[in-house]
């Protein structure tokens, strides 16, 4: 027995006085108490038992990791009925465990035939037969089983049942899967029944990990760091909006990213609960009106949602709603196919998105004076103003027939004048008035949207654009910070009148886009000339100051000699680190390609344009050359866009269509940069042929034809390649990017099989070898 740290937090140990740790407890201890001050330890101590205070002189018995800094409980016994400090754990003689409540029903169940009650260094309770495994809460462990029991976890209203499907209040379910979760193995693989696994952000790193489901309603798998703080690396859903009563009865969520949202209630209805239940200001509906909100859906479900059989329009949609009394709002698609959804009684499972095709209609009392916030673009722009034209009095009958002819052509001859002048001031204000749509246009984006910044504010929030943190063809990125303290980004586009498509595109198309490896944009400027993109600031910057340390940069935009300076040593990037990278770029780049409403291709996959977190987590970013179209349709451009060096075959050969296949190209070379360390522009051999300077080609021969693969590693950290830890990983990832550098497009994989092959789930074939498809001089 020795000594250690007490609980007293609520729901965590807290550590107050000195409190005595215990390997086991048998039927020969006596009766423990919670306020015996005694722990139970597993023999590495990287787990703990025993009583916690809920409130005052309650007490519920749990297990929690004792390495954590917040003492994470991952199982309990009584926590939804606790135990008074009279109650006491006991082992009887005939071998039953028993924990009595107020009424004397033994909480602890099925734990009879033991002589002790231990702590495995799994995290396991066990007591004879019995063990915590066999009944988890809310939490289950490595290598804890999960379908063979079917089990379920809870957590409030919220339960994963049977290891398939989350589900809320019961039964309604909003996330499943076809094959159930196994379990959760020891390398950070979620093993399912059908032989296949989703693969966390830290594979095969030896770290403690838990899967949880959180009192939010989302799944998901976090790591231990050695500073006791947990970290999230896997969930199962990305869009916490995407969650049944994320937010409550007639209330909306926003999302803020994947990690957060918020919930706010709609015109006209005020909030009653801390779980954001929303009701009606004024109840009454006899005389009603509709308020607009743009974006905003509700979900159907029995007795609140009622799609129309018959397709409706508009306005017969909208008196079915007033006709009925149950009617709280409809929603109406602009889609063309007149979709009618009348919505009875409540609304559920409010979401705001730009990606949805409808309009909710609210109805509201028509003494209502509140005003809808989720407005989108304005329905029109009057940009004709009436003109008055005077005709002359009708000549007297005396008057000849030649003053009527004159005074007919000099009319028509004023008309004409007027049309000529009027088309020659349209021609000349053509390029203003475009302006001014496209200014609307962003002004009145849907509330939650990015922001539209003023150039003053701009300006003293990055003190005058002094902080330069990055340059490229496109502009300037100045470091900055905003009143409310956030740290800032701000791409400062230079030639607006040629970037000015890239400029519109990236502020359309980012807005819509979320997703964990993708930079988020927070606003813009759009002020006479000034055009400016506002992201948030990644602390760690862009991957090449990692993989090329020793190149030369200039550190504004001009050309002078004299501004260049060296990048700071920065720290090496280990395998498991550069295997994450590439991982969660691939998974960027799918999404864009495969997952969005439109068609997104970047057009400008390099190191530069992947930006890296604290904790190393990619970003990629710029996307002022990307193209948006119809997914089904190639793109034919009339420029070269994107990077020397990443530049797939098909942009300098002009006969070949452009297509997402541009972007795996791109890719391929990326990854196989990670790999070797070395810049594929300033790859020479001492050959004078041209094609042994291909990079592509020297690394398959290397790999596949002189079994050399530790020559093409980066030679900093080659010391630290271990063949039993990191062939596998190094393999997938020197074959994926072969795949990808396919001179022809059509032998290229897609971006999600990429994807999949560098998780692992797929078998990579051996590759062909690249062959060069241009030389291109100095």
């Amino acid at each position: 027995m020795l000594s250690v740290l007490l609980l007293l937090l609520s729901f965590h140990p807290p550590a107050k006085a000195q409190q005595l740790m215990i390997t086991s407890f048998s039927a020969a201890n006596s009766t423990w108490f919670p306020s015996n001050n005694s722990i139970l330890v597993s023999p590495k101590r990287t787990f703990a038992a025993g009583f916690i205070n809920s409130s005052s002189d309650s007490y519920f018995f749990a297990v929690w990791v004792q390495k954590s800094s917040d003492k994470t409980v991952v199982w309990s016994l009584n926590r939804t009925r606790p135990v008074s400090n009279s109650s006491g754990l006991a082992i009887s003689p005939s071998g039953v465990l028993s924990l009595n409540d107020s009424s004397g029903s033994n909480l602890w169940t099925n734990a009879t035939g033991g002589s002790q009650l231990v702590l495995q260094e799994s995290g396991a309770l066990r007591f004879g037969d019995w063990s915590s495994f066999d009944s988890p809460t809310d939490t289950v462990l490595t290598n804890q089983p999960l379908r063979q029991q079917k089990i379920t976890l809870s957590s409030g209203d919220y339960q994963f049942a049977n290891a398939t499907s989350l589900v809320f209040n019961g039964s309604d379910i909003y996330w499943g899967s076809t094959d159930a979760i196994r379990n959760l193995s020891s390398d950070g693989k979620l093993l399912m029944d059908n032989a296949q696994s989703d693969i966390v952000a830290d594979v095969g790193l030896s770290v403690l990990r838990r899967l949880t489901l959180d009192n939010d309603g989302n799944l998901r798998v976090y790591s231990l760091r050695r500073s006791g703080q947990w970290d999230v690396v896997w969930q199962a859903i990305q869009e916490l909006c995407n969650i049944h009563g994320a937010c409550g009865v007639n209330a909306i969520c926003e999302p803020l990213g994947s990690k957060n949202k918020t919930c706010s209630c709609p015109p006209g209805y005020e909030k009653v609960s801390k779980n954001w239940d929303c009701q009606r200001k004024i109840r009454s509906l006899a005389q009603s009106k509709f308020l607009r909100l743009d974006y905003v859906s509700f979900r159907d479900q029995p007795g609140t949602g009622d799609l129309q059989s018959t397709p409706l329009n508009f306005e017969t949609c909208k008196s079915t709603c007033l006709g009925n009394a149950t009617c709280v709002a409809f929603s109406y698609k602009y889609t063309g196919k007149q979709d009618c959804v009348i919505l009875h009684n409540q609304l559920i499972d409010g979401y705001w998105s730009p990606a949805t095709e409808l309009a909710t209609f609210l109805r509201v009392s028509s003494s209502e004076t509140d005003n809808s916030t989720f407005t989108a673009m304005i329905t029109m722009i009057e940009t004709v103003c009436p003109v008055r034209v005077s005709l002359p009095v009708p000549p007297k009958a005396s008057k000849t027939t030649a003053r009527n002819v004159a005074i007919i052509a000099t009319l028509f001859t004023l008309e004409l004048l007027a049309a000529i002048l009027s088309f020659w001031a349209f021609l000349r204000k053509y390029s203003k008035y475009r302006d001014m749509a496209r200014t609307f246009g962003l002004e009145l984006m849907p509330a939650g949207g990015p922001k539209r910044f003023s150039y003053a504010e701009l300006k003293a929030a990055t003190n005058d654009f002094s902080n330069v943190i990055g340059s490229g063809g496109y502009g300037v990125v100045y470091k900055g910070q905003l009143p409310d303290r956030r740290v800032i980004a701000v791409k400062r586009l230079r030639n607006v009148g040629g970037g000015e498509a890239e400029f519109w595109a990236e502020v359309t198309i980012i807005a819509r886009m979320h997703h964990l490896n993708l930079v988020r944009m927070w606003g813009f400027c759009a002020e006479k000339e000034q055009r400016m993109l506002v992201y948030e600031y990644i602390p760690n910057g862009s991957l090449d100051k990692f993989l090329f340390p020793n190149e030369e940069v200039l550190v504004d935009d001009t050309t002078d000699d004299s501004k260049k300076r060296l990048i700071t040593p920065r720290p090496l990037l280990d395998w498991n680190i550069r295997y994450r990278i590439a991982l969660g770029v691939a998974r960027a780049i799918a999404y864009l390609h495969e997952e969005c409403l439109e068609w997104v291709l970047h057009c400008d996959i390099k190191p530069e344009n992947i930006l890296l977190e604290d904790d190393f987590c990619p970003k990629v970013s710029d996307f002022g050359l990307s193209k948006l179209t119809n997914k089904k349709d190639k793109v034919t451009m009339s420029r070269i866009r994107g990077t020397r060096g990443y530049l797939a075959p098909e942009w300098v050969i002009h006969r070949e269509p452009i297509t997402a296949k541009a972007d795996v190209y791109s890719f391929g070379m990326v990854l196989l940069e990670i790999v070797t360390g070395v810049r594929n522009s300033g790859f020479r051999r001492s050959s004078l042929q041209s094609e042994d300077w291909y990079f592509p080609k020297w690394a398959f021969e290397k790999v596949y034809m002189e079994q050399k693969v530790e020559d093409i590693l980066d030679s900093r950290i080659a010391d630290s390649y271990d063949d039993r830890m990191h062939f596998e990983l190094v393999e997938r990832m020197v074959k994926t990017a072969i795949w990808c550098l396919q001179d022809r497009a059509e032998m290229r994989p897609s971006m999600g099989k990429v994807a999949k092959m560098l998780e692992g789930t797929v078998e990579i074939t051996e590759p062909v070898k690249p062959t060069i498809f241009c030389v291109l001089e100095e």
